[in-house]
């Protein structure tokens, strides 16, 4: 009987301090300029999402991505779009004939306040990860390995369209 007394109160003692929770607010718009790397420039609405692309470009996802050249052997190269349950992924490699010289968040998981929050925080990581293995072979951050792996994937395919 003790048991059972003391069973029943943990349990709603555990369940009101779950529904109590209250997670730190996040502003939309500023969790996705935070996800994206904060030298890149990517127009957000006041909705979270990404604005429409400006009028003359074609839509996302159709035909080859771009090769950027600028001189002395430096390169802009997009990744494929990557979609996890938590959004897509979609980052930019600059390369100085084949080293990584940055890595840029064209896309990523901002839906939701946890996503963004995820995003705001991963991003970071990923981008100091890939600069230190110089590949796409990167650590995956634990609490956010569907977009880290996401990540990895998109990164690779800018990579393997930068050798080809």
């Amino acid at each position: 009987m003790r048991r059972a007394a003391a069973a029943t109160a943990l349990t709603v003692i555990g369940m009101w301090l779950i529904l109590s929770f209250k997670s730190s607010p996040v502003s939309r718009t500023s969790a996705v300029a935070n996800a994206i790397a904060p030298d890149t420039t990517v127009p957000v609405s006041p909705f979270g999402t990404t604005a429409p692309p400006p009028a003359g470009s074609p839509p996302p996802g159709s035909g080859p991505t771009t090769t950027t050249a600028v001189p002395s052997g430096v390169r802009t190269v997009d990744g494929t779009v990557e979609s996890n349950r938590y959004g897509n992924v979609q980052v930019a490699v600059v390369l100085d004939g084949s080293r990584i010289t940055d890595v840029k968040a064209l896309q990523m998981p901002f839906d939701r306040a946890r996503s963004a929050d995820i995003s705001s925080q991963v991003a970071p990581m990923l981008h100091d990860e890939v600069l230190q293995a110089q590949s796409a072979q990167i650590d995956t951050i634990g609490g956010a390995t569907y977009t880290s792996d996401s990540y990895a994937r998109s990164l690779q395919s800018a990579l393997d369209k930068a050798h080809a």
